[in-house]
């Protein structure tokens, strides 16, 4: 058994039912509140380094909803800043699996790093899919 730190909007269902999942592996998973979590830049950081600067935002955060903000076009030290004034914009959720950190439900990640049944892969790529419909068109 592998134990996950989860940092998770409360209240958010696609968040609980992707910890649902992991749990259902076998995997004990630690649950964190990303909006009250003492972010820095560097430690924020170690989650993005390995994914364009576009991708660290939540594409269903009502500032990216209503086009206030357009991911496709911040810098990574301007990004950095708005993510650490308003997690809400952060992509979650957030995972460390030890020392491997992973922003968003990254499958290839996540099966490079814990044991994933086929049936726990499937419901997790089934999430993963249905989060994307859900947030299409909005960024």
């Amino acid at each position: 058994m592998i134990t996950i730190l989860f940092y998770e909007k409360p209240g958010c269902l696609t968040n609980a039912k992707q910890r649902r999942l992991l749990e259902a592996a076998g995997h004990q998973v630690t649950r964190r509140n990303l909006l009250a979590e003492s972010w820095t830049a560097e430690r924020l950081h170690e989650f993005f380094k390995d994914i364009p600067v576009s991708e660290w935002f939540n594409r269903a955060s009502p500032r990216i909803k209503c086009g206030e903000i357009d991911p496709q076009q911040v810098t990574a030290a301007v990004a950095m800043s708005l993510l650490l004034k308003d997690p809400l914009l952060i992509k979650r959720p957030l995972i460390e699996i030890g020392p491997v950190r992973i922003a968003g439900f990254d499958l290839r990640r996540l099966q490079a790093n814990i044991d994933l049944q086929p049936q726990t892969l499937q419901d997790l790529q089934d999430c993963s899919h249905a989060l994307r419909r859900s947030t299409a068109g909005h960024s």
